[in-house]
């Protein structure tokens, strides 16, 4: 399977990748696990967090179903860490050539992100049909992406920053929409007193939204 195949496989897997920041390795496989049950395998787990790659470790080893992904990766040393701790995707919020230059050797499949039709054209040029539009409400929402559908359709699109429940809907059923990234599924209050019946409900509730 090559990284594209791992992309499309990933952003199809669910209408939503939830995007996590964890740093305790125990609340991340509850965490993952309830995520999981609930219908929602892919998990971005942010590197924002001191213990973020041991929490990505755990989940791709312990976690049956789960597809562990890395998210905020931003240089080339997070994507061999990244490499090195299994996970089966990253994700950048941005581009920089060096770290293209670097994702062209890894293993790993790279999601990357452009806020602009420039970007995605450049992301294009590398061979990259599969983006993260972030932040998606700031950087111009769902219109936005419409608005550039007709245009650039070849591009197949998860867009992140600013996604609810509330408005997922307007960027699933757009045609370059495959999914969207979101962190209402996995609140850090519900993680913290491992709420995980809770997290299951929101996620199963995710689970189920049109695309």
């Amino acid at each position: 399977m090559n990284k594209n195949e791992i992309l499309e496989k990933t952003m199809l897997a669910a209408p939503v990748i939830p995007v996590v920041v964890i740093n305790d390795v125990k609340k991340a496989i509850g965490l993952a696990k309830a995520l999981v049950a609930g219908g929602l395998p892919a998990i971005e787990i942010t590197l924002r967090t001191p213990n973020a790659l041991d929490c990505i470790r755990a989940v791709a080893q312990e976690v049956e179903g789960a597809i562990a992904g890395a998210g905020t990766v931003l240089d080339i040393a997070q994507m061999k860490a990244v490499e090195a701790a299994g996970a089966k995707f990253m994700v950048s919020p941005g581009t920089a050539p060096k770290l293209l230059d670097a994702a062209d050797d890894s293993p790993v499949a790279l999601l990357p992100g452009a806020a602009t039709a420039s970007e995605m054209m450049q992301l294009g040029e590398r061979g990259y049909t599969y983006l993260k539009f972030f932040p998606a409400e700031a950087a111009g929402g769902a219109n936005y992406l419409k608005s550039i559908s007709s245009p650039l359709p070849q591009f197949k699109i998860c867009p992140t920053g600013g996604v609810s429940l509330s408005n997922a809907a307007h960027y699933l059923a757009l045609p370059n929409v495959l999914c969207v990234g979101g962190s209402w599924v996995a609140p850090g209050g519900l993680i913290e007193n491992e709420y995980w019946s809770e997290i299951t409900k929101l996620a199963k509730e995710a689970a189920q939204l049109a695309r």
